[in-house]
């Protein structure tokens, strides 16, 4: 008898093992975000700091990590954290935008917990409230592969996170009353790469040290407010191998348009003179070009930065073409151990389409957008709270189509998508025929060129309630944003997670469930949504 009771022992504390770990790995992190004086540009602002740090700190995960981020508000005002990219499968009540979240208060804390599901790849994070962006609060995310899947190239020497954005002097407060008032943002003041602009005056700390010989890897994203940058690096092409979590073709590039919400991976040789060079990031489609560099020094290295800096590309017709040149590696294994081509995007039927032409709508009323806008979109604003119910499992075509004479960026939560084409003019039918339906690079932010459209496909298979909006804060705070509804008709615990909230009273209810923005945006022409069937 006690040998029996001695096995069934010996089999019960196995069990407990093998459950033990079998879970996935856990990271813990505290945030303290305050406010501090800070000089992207060299003049002292106030500026939004993690921990006392300006960018935040690097979040380093692999992939299906679980997060626990506990986070102190000490602003004076309501905070909430995004994190672009991360799809938070079956669990958009941590995804940190206004429609499934509450602001944390001032004055209090609330612990995020999500995991890194089935994902690889550059992504960063920022405060999606009113206008914090504009003061810092952001900071890298990236998500390693486990050791067991391949990945298509040798493993760099090091990997670095190029934090690259356009930068205004006037801080998150006063832009924030600018746009109450109806007034635009206007132009920044600046670019800035990881927080600072360096003077060139043969004073400048380098940004990051590479030795003679070796092979880096930078991811590079754009988390600036309102303008595409283009960025390059003096003397040096960059080889693409990631882009927001997908393996590309392997090509190289003399720079690299980023536009913003967007992230790319690029391997760096350090295979010239041992010196130092120039990092730069400089506005696309401005009038006036706003430049900001960075120093990269060779180790040991001896002699300053050249003076002279590369140029940039000209013309958004060499952008739409370097965007034809993104290609999906179909070989290569992303989070899981089949090959990326496995999932054949480009022979599933579309159940649905639907056509976005500048849609600004808010959190929460269902389907109060009619399946065609009316003759004169362009004439109104329309300022009805709106989300859009998707089938679970359906495969959708969006077209994002855009009439104005600026770009757009638009970023979809929880998913990633297949960008098949951006085109000139006027979206029909018979474009699809110019799809790319092979080796679309999958991600989560596509830009929309002026009076041009971009077609995108994807599975909605994350059930939850999701942010499609513009990355670019201007328009994002305006209304250009709606929420998509996935309801899985399961039910089950297996395909969504139970609603989490932060700290409840009255007053976060109002928060949390009063609109977005309800001051109407002069500045942008009007928002509507054409949702049509097949």
């Amino acid at each position: 008898m006690s040998s029996v009771m001695y096995m069934l022992l010996l089999c019960l504390s196995a069990g407990v093992i093998s459950v033990v770990q079998g879970e996935d790995p856990y990271l813990y992190f505290t945030w303290n975000v305050t406010y501090g004086t800070i000089s992207p540009l060299g003049v002292p602002q106030q500026g939004i700091l993690i921990n006392g740090q300006f960018p935040g700190p690097n979040i380093n995960s692999t992939t299906n990590n679980n997060i626990v981020l506990n986070v102190f508000n000490n602003l004076d005002e309501p905070l909430l954290f995004t994190w672009s990219g991360v799809q938070q499968r079956k669990n958009s009540w941590q995804d940190g935008t206004l429609g499934t979240m509450c602001p944390i208060p001032p004055g209090q804390n609330y612990t995020y917990r999500f995991q890194v599901k089935d994902q690889i790849g550059s992504y960063f994070y920022y405060p999606i409230t009113a206008m914090h962006r504009a003061s810092g609060g952001f900071g890298g995310l990236r998500i390693n592969s486990r050791l067991l899947i391949p990945v298509p190239y040798a493993d760099p020497e090091d990997d670095y996170t190029v934090l690259i954005g356009d930068w205004y002097a006037k801080g998150h407060t006063a832009l924030k009353k600018h746009l109450d008032s109806g007034r635009s943002m206007a132009r920044p003041d600046g670019v800035i790469i990881n927080g600072k602009s360096a003077k060139g005056d043969g004073k400048d700390e380098p940004l990051f040290t590479m030795k003679p010989g070796k092979t880096y890897k930078y991811r590079i994203c754009n988390v600036g407010l309102k303008n595409s940058l283009n960025f390059r690096i003096q003397g040096h092409p960059m080889k693409l191998v990631e882009m927001e979590g997908s393996h590309t073709v392997q090509n190289t590039y003399e720079s690299l348009d980023v536009h913003v919400g967007q992230c790319f991976s690029v391997l760096v040789t350090a295979d010239k003179d041992p010196k130092d060079y120039y990092m730069v990031a400089s506005t696309r489609f401005t009038k006036k070009v706003l430049t900001g560099k960075g120093i990269m020094r060779y180790e040991n290295g001896n002699g300053p930065a050249s003076p002279e800096l590369p140029e940039a590309p000209i013309g958004w017709a060499w952008s739409l073409n370097q965007f034809r040149s993104f290609r999906w590696n179909l070989t290569a294994s992303a989070a899981r151990p089949n090959p990326q081509g496995s999932y054949h995007y480009g022979k599933i039927n579309i159940t649905r389409t639907m056509k976005i032409v500048n849609s600004a709508t808010k959190v929460f009323k269902y389907d109060t957008i009619q399946d065609e806008p009316p003759a004169t979109v362009e004439d109104k604003v329309t300022l009805a709270p709106n989300v859009v119910n998707q089938t679970f499992r359906n495969f959708v075509e969006i077209i994002f189509e855009n009439h104005e004479k600026s770009i757009q960026s638009w970023n979809v939560d929880g998913y990633s998508f297949f960008a098949v084409a951006i085109e000139p003019g006027r979206w029909t039918p018979e474009k699809r025929n110019n799809y790319n339906l092979l080796d679309g690079v999958s991600r989560h932010t596509i830009q929309v060129f002026p009076k041009s459209w971009a077609a995108i496909m994807l599975t909605f298979d994350n059930a939850g309630m999701w942010n499609v909006r513009s990355e670019q804060s201007e328009r994002r705070y305006l209304g250009q944003q709606f929420y998509v509804s996935v309801l899985s008709p399961a039910r089950s615990s297996g395909t969504s997670t139970t609603c989490q909230t932060t700290p409840s009273s009255a007053a976060l209810s109002r928060i949390c469930l009063s609109p977005l923005h309800t001051t109407p945006a002069p500045k942008l022409r009007s928002h509507h949504l054409r949702t049509m069937y097949k």
